[in-house]
């Protein structure tokens, strides 16, 4: 009967994937969660749906059913993680599948290489995935496995409302309450305990003993188990037998230490997964997803001087106060004129006198260099930093090098990333706009010195929240937009990731729908679940980034005395007629307004698209009213970068009853465009439909690609060098030349 009701739940999941959604439209997106919801109420019947998942992916294999490979790995692997105890066999079992899928295409083999990893430690550790997820997120003390998570939830309030606002902060307070480090080193080792021993293991005296001991005690237990666990993952050597024999001499010697006595051993128990560590923030400043980023990194009270390091928050210079100001430095800087040549040759000779020349006194005092002005790293030196993903070495050290005849200096040891930082976006494409600028900003900054990018790796999430409520700031077209015409990159996720759309989109309306819900028993039960649960469950198992293309604008304005404005966006450009102000000027377009009709006339430069991706650059002369650039293609498998270009074209039509105008949509595809008014009358440009990012009084405007800030730096430095050199040399071909912005999703894009 388990099993059956199991079955029918995991087959109603794929008729959701095949847009047979449920009878009750509440029930859309929930699916899943309350499947895993029926598992943790009973965790002993984790197995069965494990078994179940195995045998509907390897049908899905043979019926070529490739869309429900994906949310079905996804399901099964979280059910795993939380399982209690899963038998080698069943681990093995889908640790197979896994390696069949590195015969598919992407992403299939890319998420089948990383399920396969993850397996093959769990089989040999039992437990550890669990442990890894929980240490990390948690961030636990932990010599073995120092890696922390933080999730970092940003919501812009003047795009939602305030009763959401305050429904998230709440729940994801109430999230963390129950959450003790005490607890969550409780849960780390019960459950490495079962998973190990399976139903050998008395889980009901192991919880009494853990909770009696004080607090020392049961951190010393959880390093005995972590070492124990992760050695056991590091050596090839080692199988699951012996790994389990070290567990089960822990396990006897807690429970040695106290008086429990030999309970009967039932049935597994579960051990609750604890909520991620979640912060909520609203975005109220350009500069703060910069600033939450280094505290998470060197957190306030970490730091030699907590005030020096307020002051540079306020200053937004973070890394330079961090590396220069006198309280971290070990010791003082003074300005010292150097003589010294740096040719070992050039040492006067009375540095040799003492001790003899084979002394280690005289080649101490022959090498060792004086105190002198400290250099700056410049950002050229740095230029390996500056590419996310690269594997450099990490600032200079603070110890003076020594020149040794003969040896060359030992290159500094890279720092690990050991932070990550989830970024979930909750708003509609508005947000995801000024998220551009944010991550535009940040790369710019860690150009010119680099603090975050070898030390975190970051990853950006969203999630589309649509209140319904139109933005009092907007123009009367913009107030107009639809809801889909204001979700544009979820939409596109959606039909891109198919698990996308059935787990996050849903989300769209019913996070306003149980913000706005009074207040009840029954609210509390789902809300404080769901909404904290689903994000959790995102960021775990969406680990396939769908990039979308950066844009950069340049403004020019018709005031040649006002400088012109650089701006990036990401999902729309909009250019509108700005009516004249001064009574001359209005008369003037009074006049050619009746004569050539409505708008301005246009002069549209740029690089056409073509198949062969070679330059075609065109030109046209068009009277219009106004045009949209769109960067997020209406279908999953067109092209990322290339903008499509709808223009309004105004016709003059000559008849037998006199001159009329027509408007005609003029369509074209573009990566670099210049847009410039022949006639000098200005326009307004709207940029990824946010009102409060609309500029007036525009003559021109030119929108290219825009450049990753690093390679920018290298090429600059390599053109020095190579005057006449036109196409990328050395370092700089290697190197991302586009600003792309990455979004998780569960699968990426299924092609």
């Amino acid at each position: 009967e388990v099993e059956s009701d199991i079955l029918r739940r995991v087959r109603t999941l794929l008729r959701e994937l095949d847009g047979h959604h449920p009878a009750c439209q509440c029930d859309r997106g929930m699916l899943r969660w309350t499947l895993h919801k029926k598992i943790d109420q009973n965790p002993s019947n984790s197995s069965i749906l494990v078994r179940i998942l195995v045998k509907e992916l390897e049908r899905a294999e043979r019926g070529d059913f490739r869309h429900y490979i994906i949310p079905l790995l996804h399901t099964l692997m979280y059910a795993l993680i939380k399982a209690p105890c899963i038998s080698e066999e069943l681990c093995g079992r889908v640790y197979d599948f896994c390696k069949k899928l590195l015969t598919l295409p992407k992403p299939f083999c890319t998420i089948g290489l990383d399920y396969a990893i993850r397996l093959k430690m769990e089989r040999t550790t039992p437990g550890m995935l669990y442990q890894r997820m929980v240490i990390s997120e948690q961030s636990l003390r932990s010599d073995p496995y120092p890696y922390q998570e933080k999730i970092f939830i940003f919501a812009d309030p003047e795009l939602l409302s305030k009763a959401i606002c305050n429904a998230l902060v709440t729940d994801t307070e109430a999230a963390q309450v129950s959450q003790s480090p005490r607890a969550c080193m409780c849960y780390v080792i019960t459950h490495a305990m079962q998973a190990a021993l399976g139903e050998g293991c008395d889980m009901g005296s192991l919880k009494a003993t853990l909770q009696d001991m004080p607090r020392s005690d049961v951190e010393h237990w959880f390093q005995q188990v972590v070492a124990a666990a992760e050695c056991a993952g590091k050596e090839a050597s080692t199988d699951r037998g012996q790994h389990a024999a070290r567990l089960e001499e822990i396990y006897h010697t807690i429970l040695s230490s106290s008086q429990a006595g030999d309970a009967p051993l039932g049935e597994l128990q579960g051990t609750p997964l604890p909520n991620p560590s979640i912060s909520f923030h609203l975005w109220t400043e350009d500069d703060q997803l910069w600033k939450e980023l280094v505290l998470f990194i060197r957190p306030l009270s970490q730091s030699c001087e907590p005030d020096c390091l307020s002051q540079d928050l306020d200053s937004f210079e973070i890394p330079d106060i961090i590396s220069e100001c006198e309280c971290c430095d070990e010791q003082p800087r003074f300005s010292v004129l150097s003589t010294d040549s740096g040719i070992e040759r050039d040492l006067p000779a009375a540095a040799e006198e003492p001790g003899g020349p084979g002394s280690a006194d005289t080649e101490q005092s022959r090498l060792q260099r004086k105190g002198g002005i400290k250099k700056k790293p410049s950002p050229l030196e740095s230029v390996a930093f500056l590419q996310a993903g690269c594997n450099g070495p990490g600032a200079k050290p603070t110890v003076k090098a020594q020149r040794r005849a003969g040896t060359p200096p030992e290159p500094a040891a890279p720092p690990q990333r050991l932070h990550t930082a989830r970024i979930v976006l909750l708003g509609d494409d508005r947000i995801l706009g000024r998220l551009a600028q944010a991550y535009h900003s940040l790369r710019k900054r860690e150009t010119r010195r680099v603090f975050l990018t070898p030390r975190l790796n970051l990853q950006f999430y969203y999630i589309p929240v649509v209140t319904g409520q139109p933005d009092p700031l907007a123009d009367v077209d913009h107030a107009a937009t639809g809801q889909e015409e204001l979700c544009e990159v979820a939409g596109y996720l959606g039909r891109a990731d198919p698990w996308y759309e059935s787990n996050i989109n849903t989300l769209c309306h019913m996070i306003p729908k149980l913000a706005t819900m009074p207040s009840s028993p029954s609210k509390h039960l789902v809300t404080d679940l769901f909404i904290t649960d689903v994000i959790a469950y995102y960021v775990r198992m969406g680990i396939q980034p769908v990039c979308f293309q950066v844009y950069a604008v340049k403004v020019f304005f018709n005031d040649p005395a006002q400088e012109p404005a650089e701006d990036v966006f990401l999902t729309e450009l909009r250019t509108q007629v700005q009516e004249s102000t001064s009574p001359r000027e209005l008369s003037v377009t009074k006049k050619k307004t009746t004569l050539d009709g409505p708008g301005i006339d246009l002069m549209v430069s740029y690089r056409k698209v073509v198949v062969s991706d070679r330059a075609k650059e065109l030109a046209v002369s068009l009277r219009s009213t106004g045009l949209v650039m769109k960067a997020i293609p209406a279908d999953e498998a067109e092209d990322l970068v290339c903008l499509n270009v709808n223009i309004t074209e105004i016709v003059k039509i000559n008849n037998l009853s006199g001159r009329s105008f027509s408007a005609v949509a003029n369509r074209l595809k573009s990566r670099y465009i210049k847009i410039r008014s022949t006639e000098q009358r200005p326009f307004m440009v709207c940029l990824d439909k946010d009102s409060r990012r609309t500029y007036r009084n525009v003559i021109s405007v030119e929108v290219s690609p825009c450049l990753e800030p690093s390679y920018c730096l290298q090429k600059t430095r390599t053109m020095k060098f190579s005057l006449h050199e036109t196409e990328d040399v050395g370092l700089v071909k290697y190197m991302a030349k586009s600003l792309l912005l990455p979004i998780n999703t569960f699968a990426g894009v299924i092609q």
